[in-house]
């Protein structure tokens, strides 16, 4: 089977969600010892889990973050902060446990699984580190297309296999992250073209870089639209031409996981490009998703009203490599805590609500 056979045969077994599982929560819900709806949005947190996993007691015990990492060409037109050599220096780092997302996950005790997909350097065999990688970073697509048509498939399917390759050792719960030197650009440009909006409107200041820089980054973003053309309604199309071999990689992921019925906690604007892709491949993969937090870049709120979706923390973040995604995590297992660990009325002999009728 190759890739895009791969990537049709997932989608193909992507459903909806089924609308009595959501009643079954709800009505377990309602009977616990509580106002009706009192924990908001924890409540519909619950709900959806409990329809993705088609279990009234759903867990949240194996819990996964991926962090993809892949360098990107457009570095080379001086979008970013940082240096592309920060990119294999961060990989080390996640492997030897020291980054934002080692600590993070931690508290929520889920595994981070740490995976080259296209960094620019050649990285030696590490304990803890998966090799995928594609090629040693993306085109620079102000000149040419990012990547070959193939090579999107390729990062599609990658992530899927990862996630097929996990399930193997147990999983309930996934999360998407990255780390590559530049991604919020390619980002922006998938943004801006699903979501038809202006890319002034959808690029931010990345890593940090000042106002001049952004106005040169925005400008090297829609000479690179005009001169591909990228097709919104074909999300491998945008994916080669502005994309990223970790933002296609996370697609794959999302559309992984969504075909296991296992839930996906994406972090921030990198994650929601990939679910901009994943979403145009197969717009029920939304249905899956659970997102972590409203990142500070600019762009992230027109990928999450494109998608639907209403994240559950406002943080000012926006580091990546899944850090939102690991915070995120704890609220879905607390929403579980609370669907399965609270007394209802009968258990704790507690009255339950009266009506009142007034003569």
């Amino acid at each position: 089977m190759n890739n895009k056979e791969l990537i049709l045969e997932t989608i193909q077994k992507i459903t909806p969600l089924k609308q009595e599982w959501f009643e079954t929560a709800k009505k377990r819900l309602d009977n616990l010892t509580k106002p009706l709806g009192s924990l908001g949005r924890l409540e519909d947190l619950a709900q959806k889990i409990c329809a993705i996993q088609e279990n009234d007691h759903p867990t949240s015990k194996n819990k996964v973050i991926f962090t993809l990492a892949s360098d990107h060409g457009i570095t080379e037109e001086g979008i970013s902060a940082y240096p592309q050599e920060v990119t294999p220096q961060m990989v080390f780092n996640f492997i030897n446990q020291g980054a934002a997302i080692n600590v993070l996950s931690k508290t929520v005790n889920a595994k981070v699984v740490v995976v080259d997909i296209g960094v620019a350097q050649e990285m030696p065999e590490l304990p803890g580190l998966i090799n995928k990688k594609i090629r040693k970073g993306t085109s620079n697509f102000a000149k040419e297309p990012a990547m070959s048509r193939e090579e999107a498939y390729q990062s599609i399917a990658t992530g899927i296999a990862l996630v097929e390759e996990e399930i193997k050792n147990g999983v309930d719960l996934i999360g998407t992250g990255e780390m590559g030197i530049g991604n919020t650009t390619p980002s922006s440009a998938i943004t801006a073209t699903i979501t038809d909006k202006k890319v002034e409107q959808v690029t931010g200041q990345g890593t940090g870089i000042p106002q001049e820089s952004l106005n040169h980054k925005i400008g090297v973003i829609e000479i690179a639209l005009a001169l591909h053309k990228p097709n919104a309604q074909d999300p491998i199309d945008v994916l080669s031409k502005v994309g990223g071999f970790e933002i296609g990689g996370m697609a794959g992921i999302m559309l992984g996981a969504a075909k296991n019925r296992i839930p996906v906690v994406i972090d921030g604007f990198i994650s929601g490009a990939a679910a901009l892709i994943a979403h145009g491949l197969c717009p029920t993969v939304s249905e899956y998703l659970i997102p972590a937090h409203r990142s500070s870049e600019p762009g992230h709120d027109a990928v999450l009203k494109h998608l639907g979706l209403i994240p559950l923390l406002d943080l000012r973040m926006r580091l990546g490599e899944g850090t939102g995604a690991a915070l995120g995590m704890f609220l879905v297992e607390a929403s579980l805590k609370i669907i399965n660990e609270m007394a209802t009325f009968e258990q704790a002999h507690v009255s339950e609500k009266v009506e009142i009728l007034i003569k």
